[in-house]
């Protein structure tokens, strides 16, 4: 059975359980953020790739309204809940000004295999020391995820998005895994930097101008 989402597209991938902030703007997107508040609703945050939407995505959850400003525009905190597909778009979702979908939620493996994450928790924190990345990762044993560092191990998007679509819990650390092995961190000077600002960048409210469709 599938089931009515709004959505609000980004250029991103969006993790469950993942702290989202965003600087709302759009009129259609403000339209959203006051239904959510106002109606609880959930939306959905599709990636869009070279003005491609793709049909894995995952629901995210209004936590607050952080600031409000004269403009209409405000800054919010959601939270990353469950992962969908996309089965059918909508450019508006009946009379209003956002977009939406009919979707199918999707069952992901969660609980992750303690010792590979053990392996990754060592290695990433290897990578950081070396790249001079100030960043904490948790200790497996403290409950650490791979979705915690999907966005600071040096993905690019359409690797964060393969990350995404990887439901199986064994196949997802092997995917960081493999990956991080290819890191060497006194040879590649730009995957420093972006490694860096992604780091330093975490918990700030982007300010991403949606695409069109």
């Amino acid at each position: 059975m599938h089931e009515k989402l709004a959505f609000f597209p980004l250029q991103l991938v969006v993790y469950p359980g993942e702290a989202l902030n965003l600087h709302v703007f759009e009129p259609r997107y403000r339209q959203l953020i006051r239904d959510a508040e106002s109606e609880g609703i959930t939306f959905g945050v599709p990636t869009v790739i070279k003005g491609e939407m793709l049909p894995i995505a995952t629901e995210v959850e209004l936590v607050e309204v952080s600031k409000r400003y004269a403009s209409g525009e405000s800054d919010i905190r959601t939270i990353g809940r469950r992962v969908f597909q996309i089965k059918k778009f909508h450019p508006t979702l009946g009379r209003k000004l956002y977009a939406g979908g009919d979707v199918q939620y999707l069952y992901v493996e969660e609980e992750e295999d303690y010792l590979i994450n053990e392996e990754i928790v060592v290695l990433i924190r290897e990578i950081y020391r070396a790249m001079k990345v100030d960043k904490f990762v948790k200790h497996a044993h403290q409950g650490f995820r791979t979705y915690d560092v999907a966005h600071y191990c040096g993905f690019d998007l359409k690797q964060e998005y393969k990350f995404l679509t990887l439901f199986n819990a064994v196949e997802r650390q092997q995917y960081m895994l493999d990956h991080l092995r290819t890191i060497r961190p006194e040879r590649d000077s730009s995957q420093n930097d972006m490694l860096r600002n992604r780091a330093e960048l975490n918990g700030h409210f982007k300010h991403l101008n949606p695409p069109k469709f």
